[in-house]
């Protein structure tokens, strides 16, 4: 097992040094998804939601989120972003009753530690303000699974989920 980082000499936590850490371009891709009522589906397929564009709203919310991870997550180091994208797509079952949107994002930039932590924290913040925007029409709304689905650059290499 490799030595852990996150610890000063009295076992406390601390923000660990990447000072001397190569600046990489490194990119991450997270996803999340939200399972919805036909209702909500319904609102924000025919975008009579009254908090407005569900979607609109939702990605901004990711990219903001994915500017300020490091202030909400406390090893985070701030990172200058060279770019957030946020996709959303449906997956929809009629039939079964089963409305779900998927969400992706995408987060790059050129520095000395990942964006791992950006791309999950955007995907999330996508997700809650689905929920948020939509909590009227149904609470029953569940999120999740959340989690990585790449990661390049950096020492540690290229990850990409099986």
């Amino acid at each position: 097992m490799s030595e852990l980082t996150h610890f000063n000499e009295q076992g406390r936590a601390k923000m660990v040094d990447v000072s001397d850490k190569n600046e990489t371009v490194r990119t991450a891709r997270a996803t999340s998804a939200i399972m919805i009522n036909e209702a909500i589906y319904q609102q924000i397929k025919d975008g009579t939601n009254k908090k407005g564009d569900v979607f609109a709203v939702a990605q901004v919310a990711g990219i903001m989120a994915a500017k300020n991870t490091a202030q909400i997550i406390p090893m985070c180091h701030p990172l200058a972003l060279s770019g957030v994208d946020i996709h959303f797509e449906w997956n929809v079952d009629e039939e079964n009753g089963h409305y779900e949107i998927h969400i992706t994002a995408a987060v790059k930039t050129k520095g000395p530690t990942g964006v791992e932590m950006e791309a999950l924290t955007a995907a999330s913040a996508a997700a809650l303000t689905i929920y948020d925007m939509c909590k009227a029409a149904g609470k029953e709304m569940v999120i999740g699974p959340t989690l990585l689905l790449t990661k390049t650059g950096g020492k540690s290499g290229d990850y990409e989920r099986g």
